[in-house]
């Protein structure tokens, strides 16, 4: 299991890396999304940085403070949770599976933190 978690934060810390790129460069995708939800492109910068942050959040759990690490997991499992919420009250649940999906890997990361081990 702890193997599991692990690189399940790897990868939640490299996916929101990822998409915080996207979202600062405004890849067509981003906007695309963004608009079907609603969400305005003037908050994309600010949503990509809570993204960001949550990914330095989890390098530095993994790098030796692993309490910061699980700080970064649960604003992380809050953002996600607001992003399928938004999606839900849209009524855009053809791709509903990509913010769950980080919300999963959210869950995972924290519970590494958390003492999952």
């Amino acid at each position: 299991m702890t193997s599991v978690l692990l690189v399940a934060t790897v990868v939640c810390a490299v996916a929101n890396a990822s998409d915080a790129v996207a979202s600062y460069a405004r890849a067509p995708f981003v906007l695309a999304n963004s608009a079907e939800v609603r969400v305005p492109p003037a908050a994309l910068p600010y949503l990509a940085t809570l993204k960001l942050a949550g990914a330095v959040g989890l390098v530095a759990g993994l790098s030796g403070a692993p309490w910061l690490g699980l700080a970064a997991g649960v604003g992380l499992i809050a953002f996600f949770v607001g992003a399928v919420l938004v999606h839900v009250r849209t009524r855009v649940l053809h791709n509903i599976a990509f913010p769950g999906g980080f919300l999963l890997l959210a869950v995972a990361a924290t519970v590494h933190f958390a003492g999952g081990r």
